[in-house]
Order: C-alpha cells, then structure tokens, then sequence
C-alpha cells in the first residue's frame, strides 16, 4: 500500500462543492482537484455531488456531503499563522462574513460552522517568549480580544 500524508475530512450536510470552491477562495496554493457523485442506490439522489477534493495552502482536504447527522464544533480547529495586521484582518473579515461568528481570543466560525483561529506569528513569540511576565500581559492582553490586535498585544507585553 502506498500512501502519501494525511487527507482531512470535512462532513458537510450538502455544501461540500460550495465550502470548497469557498476556501479554495481564501487561500494561495489552493485549487479544487477532483470531484465524486453519489451513484444509482446511494443515500442521496444519483448525481449529487458525494466529495469535492481540494488543497488549501497546500493541504490536502475532501469536502463530503454526508448529510445533517454531524456538525463542526471547536473540538477541532485550523490555525492560520498570520505575518502581520494586514492578514489576520484578512482573514477574520472573510471568514466571518456572509454568517461567519466572531468568537474570543482570536477564533471564530466560518458560515459553515468549522472553527479557526486567526493567530499572529508575533503573538506565539511574545507567548512563548523568555519573559514569564511579559509573556503573561500578553496573554491577558490575548483573554479580552476576539480578532486580534498585534499593536495593542505589543502594548502589553512591553507594560504599556
């Protein structure tokens, strides 16, 4: 057998084409690769659309319409690294428009339900940094947001 990586798997009810073609949208590197129908004797009516392959930032992903019986929850959730402002506004915006739902410290759901986070790399630096207390007003800087903000999480690390 031969593999090559992991593939996730995203359960829609019937907007698998739609998503995809959606986050194919948002993201470089990304293109919808293969698409499936339901057949003769199959759950849903022959022809529907079963899967929609499709890379986002280069990650492999197959959009399934599987119907109602599952839903997204933040048990599972995409981080996107973000270089500045520019991009976590970015994508903060797309992603909640048209139904999407801010949430706090930097996650949100999209209008399909899946949940992100929309992370400056410069936060995980401050987080992660070697200054426990700076580290720490960051953090509770991060606690009162929801779309992240680099230059008021750069306030409080440097105790302004």
């Amino acid at each position: 057998m031969t593999t090559d990586g992991f593939t996730t798997c995203l359960w829609f009810d019937d907007q698998a084409e739609e998503a995809a073609q959606y986050y194919v949208s948002l993201f470089e590197n990304s293109a919808v690769t293969g698409v499936t129908h339901y057949g003769e004797g199959a759950p849903r009516p022959a022809g529907s659309v079963l899967t929609v392959d499709f890379t986002a930032n280069g990650q492999r992903f197959v959009a399934l319409n599987g119907g109602p019986e599952f839903t997204f929850n933040e048990a599972v959730s995409f981080q996107i690294l973000c270089a500045d402002q520019k991009e976590v506004d970015f994508y903060w915006d797309r992603l909640t428009e048209d139904g999407g739902t801010p949430g706090p410290c930097g996650w949100l759901k999209d209008k399909y339900g899946l949940s992100w986070q929309v992370v400056p790399v410069r936060l995980t630096e401050m987080i992660g940094g070697p200054d426990p207390e700076k580290a720490g007003r960051a953090t509770k800087a991060m606690m009162s947001m929801g779309k992240l903000d680099i230059a008021e999480l750069e306030k409080a690390y440097a105790g302004e």
